[in-house]
């Protein structure tokens, strides 16, 4: 399954200049997400959608990953619009997975996990949702709400998708999976939330040292 990342937005909420070079402990908030789609054995070819919004961003991917990640410049006027011209350009015609470049805490075993998900949820598509439970946790508040299956649930749509390539002009039937992990429901849009990326990924590097 190839991928998508999303990379056109400037992050004004940010204010830190384009967001997907912001640094998260010394390494650009792209970098992550490529860095574990290359370790996802389920992923093939990666493509970074860019936009002239964030000219940084596709100047560092070339550079950086240079051969193995492909550029592919969008017009930048919306996120469905670029989002449909990249998956054009990338001709994909297979489901592929679409996700945002602000989602460091992403793990090679949560996207199988999804993947996996989606090879029997027997839909088009899939979009990925975190219970607004889990956000207030973290003190986000979304911009973003869903009530899910009529029952009152609160869900968050996480940034991660995945669609059927050969139908992407057309609106498709998708299954809502909701994923209690915090590393779904962590994007970063502000400072705190920066500040709150630097703590799990400091906690999760001294676990992973005493283990």
């Amino acid at each position: 399954m190839d991928a998508i990342i999303m990379a056109g937005g400037f992050g004004s909420r940010l204010g830190m200049g384009e967001k997907p070079c912001v640094e998260l402990l010394g390494k650009p908030l792209i970098s992550y997400v490529i860095d574990t789609l290359q370790k996802t054995e389920s992923i093939g070819d990666i493509y970074v959608a860019v936009s002239p919004a964030t000219p940084k961003t596709a100047s560092y991917v070339e550079e950086k990953y240079e051969g193995k990640v492909q550029v592919i410049p969008t017009g930048g006027g919306n996120y469905v619009g670029d989002m449909v011209y990249a998956v054009k350009a990338a001709c994909i015609s297979d489901p592929l997975l679409i996700l945002m470049s602000d989602l460091p805490l992403l793990t090679p075993d949560l996207l199988e996990k999804v993947i996996a998900e989606y090879k029997v949820c027997g839909k088009p598509a899939m979009s990925i949702f975190s219970p607004i439970s889990v956000c207030k946790s973290l003190g986000i508040r979304p911009d973003t709400v869903f009530n899910w299956g009529g029952e009152g649930k609160l869900i968050v749509p996480s940034g991660v998708n995945i669609m059927d390539g050969k139908d992407v002009d057309h609106e498709q039937d998708y299954v809502s999976l909701v994923m209690d992990d915090v590393e779904f429901a962590l994007n970063i849009n502000t400072v705190d939330d920066l500040k709150r990326c630097k703590e799990m990924i400091s906690e999760r590097d001294a676990k992973s040292i005493r283990n």
